[in-house]
Parts: structure tokens; sequence; C-alpha cells
């Protein structure tokens, strides 16, 4: 009698679990991580930016034969999206990298000391490299960095002050989920490898930080005023959703 009383024991919820392993696509094995997400209802693939690894969130307790079915039923979709991002490292020379939109032919100078710059000879734009061909790529980086800050400044100080608001600081850093943030306090943040987009899109990151001093959200009052700072700013959005992975992809190591 009183056994039919006792109230049914409720199971503990599982928590989501997370699976990491290699997922090929043609020849070429990725990281593949699998998260379940139980406010998830359906599967979303996602692409790292470079290309570099794949993300896969799943419904909590999905089979793992459906899992297996969608990469199937996915790789074609994943083979065409990853051909956009070439293996070889530019980084190198006799490679190529853009800067402010227009490809430049690395020359490693041969010479122990100097500067690295950018010029042009016989029309043809060049970056040159000095110092050891192993340090090649430390030495861009640090010459994306200052050829950066010096477009961001100047930008940011125009939007800053068309819309009356005070900057603290500008850093510089390698992000990869976001191009840019903004603090309430004033401290912007930009991903360094936007010098190497056309100058249109450095200027549209630049106002779209810069808005969010005025409207820390995305609301129809921010976009209107981004547009205002930045008339071309439909374009350049849409330039950085088609190209923005392919400046992640780089490998400066």
């Amino acid at each position: 009698m009183f056994a039919l009383l006792k109230k049914p024991l409720r199971m503990k919820p599982r928590s989501p679990e997370t699976i990491k392993r290699a997922h090929w696509v043609g020849e070429r094995a990725l990281p593949l991580t699998i998260k379940e997400n139980s406010r998830a209802t359906r599967i979303t693939l996602r692409i790292e930016p470079g290309g570099r690894a794949l993300n896969l969130t799943v419904p909590l307790g999905l089979r793992k034969g459906e899992i297996e079915g969608f990469l199937d039923r996915h790789q074609g979709w994943l083979a065409n999206r990853l051909s956009k991002f070439t293996e070889e490292n530019p980084v190198r020379d006799g490679g190529a990298i853009p800067i402010r939109g227009v490809s430049h032919r690395i020359e490693h100078t041969g010479s122990l000391r100097g500067i690295t710059e950018a010029a042009e000879v016989n029309h043809e734009p060049l970056l040159r490299i000095s110092g050891l061909e192993d340090h090649m790529g430390r030495r861009l980086v640090a010459f994306l960095k200052k050829e950066a800050r010096k477009d961001l400044e100047l930008l940011v100080a125009r939007h800053a002050g068309i819309i009356r608001k005070p900057v603290i600081s500008i850093s510089l850093k390698d992000t990869r989920s976001r191009w840019g943030s903004c603090s309430w306090d004033g401290r912007l943040s930009f991903s360094w490898r936007i010098v190497m987009a056309p100058p249109s899109v450095i200027d549209y990151l630049a106002a779209h930080e810069v808005a969010h001093l005025q409207e820390m959200n995305h609301g129809p009052k921010f976009w209107a005023l981004c547009k205002q700072l930045c008339p071309q700013m439909e374009d350049a959005r849409k330039w950085l959703k088609q190209n923005g992975s392919q400046l992640h992809a780089i490998d400066f190591d």
C-alpha cells in the first residue's frame, strides 16, 4: 500500500556534451567540435573564420546516425565553401597579401637590417621585408598593425567628432569572432587584419564602432547613425561578409 503512494523517481537531466574529432572534407582533415545544446531545435553547421575548423551545434540527445547523415549531406556545401581558402601560406618570398584592398607581392630583401615597407616598382605593388626569412611573419604583422592603427585613429577621430563622443582608447587585436568592439566607457578595439580590406570597408568598421558610442545596440537608430557616418555601409558589410574569412585564413606564424 505504501509502495503505491511513493512518488516516481525523477531522472536528473543529462548535461550537454561536447565532442571533438577530425572531419574529412575531400583530402583535408579539419577539427570538428560537436556541441549539444538543450535549447537547439535543429542542427547548425558553422565554418570557423579562415576555414580552419568546423562547429556543429545539435539538439540534446540527437542520435549519432542523424549527425553523421547531416554531415554527409553537406559534404558538397563544405567542399565548395572551403575551396575559397587556400592552404598555401602566402607569407613567403614571392607570395602576396592585400593591403587596403590592393594585392602586394612579398619581396624578402635578404638584408638583415632594414624596415618593412610598401612600395611600387614598375607599376607593381611590393611589400619589402628585411631580416631573417623565419621572421617574415612577425615583421609583417608589426607592419600591418602600424598601418591599421594609422588608418583607424584617423577615421575614428573623424567619426567621433561628428557625433561629439569621446574615445578613451583604441586597441588592436587578432580576434576571430568579431572585427571590432566598443565598451560602455569609450574604449574601442579592432582586428588589425582589417587593414587588408579596401579603404571603404576600413571606414565602415570605424564608423560601426563609433556609432556604438551613442547607440550600444544594433537597433534601427544604430544602423541609421552608422549609415549617416558611412554612406557606403551596405556595400562594405557585404564585402566583409563575403571576404572577411579569407583575411582570417592568412597564417602569419
